[in-house]
């Protein structure tokens, strides 16, 4: 018998070990391809669409109207160097791609945005314009930008036509970079669970083969020799499984590709174009080094040492928890954030089995006859399984924190965003007119419902000493200031906020500006409006989810003749009219008849459809994440049981029938589960409070309230109590047969008694 189908034997004897092994390893390679895949590709994306046109400008035309190809034909006769550039918008996971005309951009030289001047037909997301026009005209939305070089003089412009910056998208601070990041560190713990679990069972089947290392020993095989063969062994497996593994996760990435391209375009204002497929040796050769280390990373096992216990260095885990502790509540950055968090998860992986085990241990103490027998098993099991219950406690823990927030969230933005959404339509004032005439119309219009007008721009925040040193802000003015927005719930308000508000004697500022300023009311603010300063207090604080920006809320008499705002739009409730008829009469006011008004209801609805898919890829994978790890411990359980079956059988000696003896089984198998769920829910209650409290204000600049879900931590037990039950169910099929017991308990596969 050759040396590899010695070791190889132990599989053949226990087939299910292999089967655990392989199934964790196709599992998790799935789970994090699948969220590697799709950061990985929104990154990339991103990062190469905004190089493209990084420094860019356009044109665009004065009385408003979208650019056409008549546009770009005149201004090319009028000898002007101007490129078009066709963006279509395909439905997700297929993503945008630009169509560019690389012979009309051979006049920008040096400047040509992106890949224009040379291989613009070279790879996703660049087209040629011909066939993206094509893609337009067949299901996708086309937009038409011309661009032109730095270099034109505004005096040399045609008549009709102004020049303006270019980006894909309005900035978005470190939103959408900290929604990646958040997808990062989730798949950094399907990595953590993934190397628990795997740990587990070939730590397991290891202890089963010391009895055969010690016969090749004496045999003479060397140890290294049998360390190497181990190796191969383990790393041929991990080869076989990351394979299908691969194609799973990408698989799972088309699948929630559409929910996570709506997620980055709608929530974050980040488009997610195509790019390539992307290559497969990072994940694999990630997932095989954690595989790999998870196996070998401690070799003590090799050299025949008596059963696995678990031995945790509990003083340092104290130590850690406190640390970890400490840097969560009082870190400012998110890296140390983040490494408080690993502290605690590690402290807390080492410090429950034990805690568990000494917690039954000293129950059996107040027992007698079989409770005392029970306890004391209860405790050699919280050992023996050490590393899968502490693997289910962390996805627990996940997946209570993560169905907190996502419910929070949810909630909390259907209030904020009806609130925001008070009024039934709004309509958007064409750049080209002259607002005072629409404001003048409504005034005058009997039976209209309530109304305001919103003016939106920029301004810039100054200093105690009047120096502009600090950061530009979004302004968001309202006037009148109505019952369209006097019910907003505000975090914190100084008497009378609203009506000193709509009296122009103070500003509101949004949460966002309020923490990273530091601004409370009473506190003055100074800011900077087309060169005017003003001086305002601060009268209260407003949530403002879904975006980083910082922004201030003010009275529309607080701005200055001179302000040029860069939106312009009517919030209206048509009370006894009709909204067609207030919209004619607003067209017939200024003279146009390219006016929309727009259902607030519908913009609402589609709003909480992007929020539900954005939260439905986080969904998926912590469900998922739940599933590998309840199904590693139900068949941890199951392999670790059917090793001491001999010793359960012992229970029919000692005077127990079949089914009792079954019923003995069936409470250490509930009672080892249902404690794994309770010992989650303090764990869980404080990741959420991480998420919502500390996380959220660091990454984007706004909190969630704090909230529980009692119901679903009676759901996430019964899932627990269930994965005990059918482990039970598999013991009681053991119980019938006849397995010799071992010559020497104390070497025995079961281990301890």
């Amino acid at each position: 018998m050759t040396l590899f189908a010695a070791l190889f034997s132990h599989y053949r004897r226990h087939p299910l070990q292999l089967l655990a092994l392989a199934l964790m390893i196709v599992l998790a390679t799935t789970l994090w391809t699948g969220v590697h895949h799709l950061t990985d590709r929104a990154r990339v994306s991103l990062a190469e669409s905004e190089r493209a046109v990084a420094g860019q400008q356009q044109l665009v035309r004065d009385d408003g109207q979208p650019v056409t190809v008549q546009d770009f034909a005149n201004l090319r006769r009028a000898g002007l160097c101007v490129m078009p550039w066709l963006e279509v918008r395909r439905p997700p996971p297929a993503g945008r791609v630009i169509g560019v005309d690389p012979f009309a951009a051979t006049c920008f030289g040096d400047q040509a945005p992106g890949q224009a001047g040379s291989d613009a037909l070279n790879g996703e997301p660049f087209l040629d314009i011909g066939e993206a026009a094509q893609l337009s005209t067949n299901g996708g939305e086309g937009v038409l930008s011309l661009l032109v070089p730095q270099t034109v003089d505004p005096a040399q412009l045609p008549p009709g036509y102004q020049l303006r910056g270019f980006s894909l998208g309005p900035a978005t601070g470190e939103l959408g970079e900290s929604f990646l990041l958040n997808l990062d560190a989730l798949g950094v713990l399907v990595l953590l669970i993934t190397a628990l679990l795997v740990r587990s069972v070939y730590q397991l089947g290891l202890v089963q083969r010391r009895e055969s290392f010690a016969l090749l020993t004496r045999f003479g095989v060397p140890g290294g020799r049998v360390w190497g063969w181990l190796l191969a062994e383990m790393a041929a497996l991990t080869a076989l499984c990351v394979l299908p593994g691969l194609w799973l996760g990408r698989w799972l990435a088309a699948l929630l590709g559409g929910g996570f391209g709506a997620a980055l375009e709608n929530l974050f204002d980040t488009p997610l174009y195509a790019v390539g497929a992307g290559g497969v040796a990072v994940p694999a050769l990630v997932m095989g080094a954690v595989v790999l280390a998870a196996c070998f990373a401690d070799r003590r096992l090799l050299r025949y040492l008596p059963a696995a216990r678990y031995v945790g260095t509990w003083p340092a885990a104290l130590v850690g928890l406190v640390v970890g502790l400490l840097l969560v509540r009082f870190a400012t950055v998110l890296g140390w954030l983040f490494a408080g968090i690993a502290l605690v998860f590690v402290a807390v992986g080492v410090l429950t089995p034990r805690a568990l085990a000494g917690m039954a241990q000293w129950r059996a103490r107040a027992g007698e006859g079989l409770g005392k027998w029970r306890r004391r098993e209860l405790a050699v099991v919280f050992r023996r399984l050490a590393l899968p219950v502490v693997a289910l406690q962390f996805a627990v823990a996940m997946v209570l924190a993560v169905q907190a927030l996502v419910s929070t969230f949810e909630n909390t933005f259907e209030v904020w965003l009806g609130q925001r959404l008070e009024a039934e339509f709004y309509v958007e004032v064409p750049a080209f007119v002259a607002v005072a005439d629409g404001v003048h119309y409504l005034d005058g219009l009997a039976g209209l419902g309530d109304w305001h007008l919103v003016q939106r721009g920029r301004a810039q925040l100054e200093s105690a000493g009047g120096t502009p040193a600090l950061p530009q802000v979004d302004l968001f003015a309202i006037s009148p200031v109505g019952p369209l927005v006097t019910g907003w719930t505000l975090l914190v308000a100084a008497p009378d906020a609203w009506s000193r508000l709509a009296a122009g004697e103070g500003v509101m500022v949004n949460e966002q500006l309020a923490r990273r300023q530091g601004y409370e009311p009473g506190d003055t603010i100074t800011f900077r409006l087309d060169g005017r300063a003003r001086t305002l207090p601060v009268l209260g604080v407003y949530a403002d989810y879904g975006r980083p920006a910082g922004e201030i809320l003010t009275a529309g008499q607080v701005l200055p003749a001179a302000f040029q705002p860069r939106f312009v739009s009517f919030s209206i409730n048509p009370g006894a009219l009709a909204m067609d008829d207030v919209r004619q009469g607003l067209a017939a006011a200024w003279g146009t008849e390219a006016l929309t008004a727009r259902d607030n209801q519908s913009i609402q609805t589609l709003a909480s459809g992007v929020f539900d898919q954005t939260f439905l890829l986080t969904r998926a994978i912590t469900v998922l994440t739940l599933v590998l790890a309840g199904a590693s411990l139900l068949i941890m359980g199951w392999v670790f049981f059917t090793t001491r079956v001999w010793y359960y059988r012992l229970l029919s000696v000692w005077g127990l029938t079949r089914r009792e003896a079954a019923n003995q089984l069936r409470w250490l198998a509930v009672a080892l589960t249902g404690c794994v769920a309770l010992v989650a829910l303090p764990l869980g209650v404080w990741l959420t409070w991480v998420l919502v409290a500390r996380i959220n204000p660091l990454a984007f600049g706004w909190s969630l309230p704090m909230a529980v879900y009692p119901g679903f931590w009676l759901e996430m037990l019964g899932w627990c109590l269930l994965i005990g039950v059918v482990i039970s169910l598999l013991m009681g099929r053991q119980l019938r047969g006849l397995t010799p017991a071992p010559a020497m308990a104390n070497v025995a596969a079961g281990g301890e008694r």
